[in-house]
């Protein structure tokens, strides 16, 4: 389990692809702490660490996650959003966040707002996912609050320090992302509408 605060950065240093998986070799300055068999949120992606060094680390994501994720699009020295799991005695400073993304979103437009920026996002509202006002979404694994709220569409509002410290400072209009809804509405939607959603 996760919470949606980025603790650091990791630097995609090699792609390997290996059958129907594919390896990424990362840099970051989490790699000593890593022990293999870890989970760890990559852009909001749970991937389990299967081998490390003093430096770098390896992750392997299958074929199902390559194809409902943006990991499809990672390239070599792409910065990544790095949360290892909550700790049992640790605090929710975001929301609780499985690491399971549920689809991908598009940046519509990003907007300077002097001091912090609005992100306006879309996504396919087919699959059924909602996001309500002032509700909680992750986006590449950073937990934040939505508004404008409507089918397929929301924002959020980005601070400086959230700015700096997560890969929001390098993303850009069209750009895809990883998008985790919120558990709680996911189980009120499916007690409400039952399995008549994909």
């Amino acid at each position: 389990m996760f919470t949606g605060i980025i603790e650091s950065f990791g630097t995609i240093k090699e792609i390997t692809q290996d059958g129907t998986n594919v390896h990424f070799d990362l840099e970051s300055n989490l790699a000593p702490e890593l022990k293999i068999d870890q989970s760890l949120a990559h852009d909001g992606v749970c991937l389990t660490v299967v081998q490390t060094t003093p430096q770098e680390y390896r992750v392997t994501a299958i074929e199902e996650t390559m194809q409902k994720t943006n990991l499809a699009n990672w390239g070599v020295g792409k910065k990544v959003n790095l949360e290892r799991c909550m700790p049992a005695n640790g605090r929710f400073d975001g929301h609780i966040v499985q690491g399971h993304v549920d689809q991908v979103g598009k940046i519509k437009t990003i907007s300077n707002q002097n001091g912090s920026w609005l992100f306006d996002l879309e996504f396919d509202p087919a699959s059924g996912n909602v996001t309500v006002e002032k509700g909680s979404i992750t986006i590449n694994g950073t937990s934040l609050t939505c508004f404008n709220s409507g089918p397929g569409r929301f924002s959020v509002a980005i601070i400086p320090y959230t700015y700096e410290h997560t890969n929001f400072h390098e993303l850009k209009p069209g750009d895809l992302v990883n998008l985790e809804f919120d558990i709680l509405g996911k189980y009120i939607q499916r007690i409400i509408r039952g399995y008549e959603l994909p």
